[in-house]
């Protein structure tokens, strides 16, 4: 299995959610590949903001490794799944995917813990670091819908 996990500037919300649901897979002891990328090129190359890194840190997870890069049409062929954090992220994939598209294959995240609710996950870029919890129990509880949906397994949290 091998899941994309995409926002705006892969700096805050799909970092975390990559860090979160790789954690998930370990800890599931799967065999799957997860990424992240960002549908805009602002931070290509960059680690995860800092409060991203610091709120992950203080859950046990380190995503310091991690470098935005951008989403591509050919991820569409690459991945099993995409997921995205908001309608503007699900439209610019979907503008920037063009002929690979394939609604098959994407889904708001928060659909995973919210079924058919089309929740959107909020962009902490500009708040504080509370801001960077909440994002985080929200995208936690989404990525471990993920691993019972496919994985049927137990998840040791």
């Amino acid at each position: 299995m091998k899941i994309l996990i995409v926002c705006l500037g892969n700096i805050c919300r799909s970092p975390l959610a990559e860090g979160i649901l790789r954690d998930k897979i370990e800890k599931a002891k799967l065999n799957w590949i997860v990424d992240s990328a960002g549908t805009a090129g602002y931070h290509i190359g960059e680690a995860p903001h800092r409060l991203s890194q610091k709120v992950a840190k203080l859950n046990g997870i380190d995503i310091t490794h991690q470098r935005g890069r951008q989403f591509v049409k050919e991820d569409f062929e690459r991945f099993d799944f995409i997921y995205v954090m908001d309608a503007d992220n699900y439209n610019d994939v979907k503008r920037i995917a063009r002929q690979y598209w394939n609604e098959n294959k994407i889904d708001l995240i928060l659909n995973m813990s919210n079924p058919n609710q089309n929740l959107e996950v909020p962009d902490p870029w500009y708040g504080t670091e509370e801001g960077y919890h909440k994002v985080f129990a929200m995208l936690s509880e989404a990525c471990e819908a993920i691993i019972r949906k496919y994985a049927d397994v137990p998840i040791s949290k």
